[in-house]
C-alpha cells in the first residue's frame, strides 16, 4: 500500500496501481492466458491515455506459454 498526501488528503494506493498511474507495468510470474491478456489491457489503457510518453515493461517471468504470449 502507498499513500499519497496532497492539499485535498491523503490517498491510498495498491503498488500496482501506482505503478500503472507512473506508465510502468509489472510482469511477474509464468505468462498465461490471464497474465497476457492483463498486460495488453495495461498497454491499450496507458496508449489510449497519452500515445506520445514512454510506457515501461518490467518482467520478472521464468517463462510460461508461448501461445499465451503472442497477443
Amino acid at each position: 500500500m502507498v499513500i499519497e498526501t496532497s492539499g485535498r488528503g491523503e490517498r491510498a494506493y495498491d503498488i500496482y496501481s501506482r505503478l500503472l498511474k507512473e506508465r510502468i507495468i509489472f510482469l511477474v510470474g509464468p505468462v498465461t492466458e490471464v497474465t497476457a491478456n492483463l498486460v495488453v489491457a495495461q498497454l491499450l489503457f496507458l496508449e489510449s491515455e497519452n500515445s506520445d510518453k514512454d510506457i515501461y515493461l518490467y518482467i520478472n517471468s521464468p517463462g510460461g506459454s508461448v501461445s499465451a504470449g503472442l497477443a
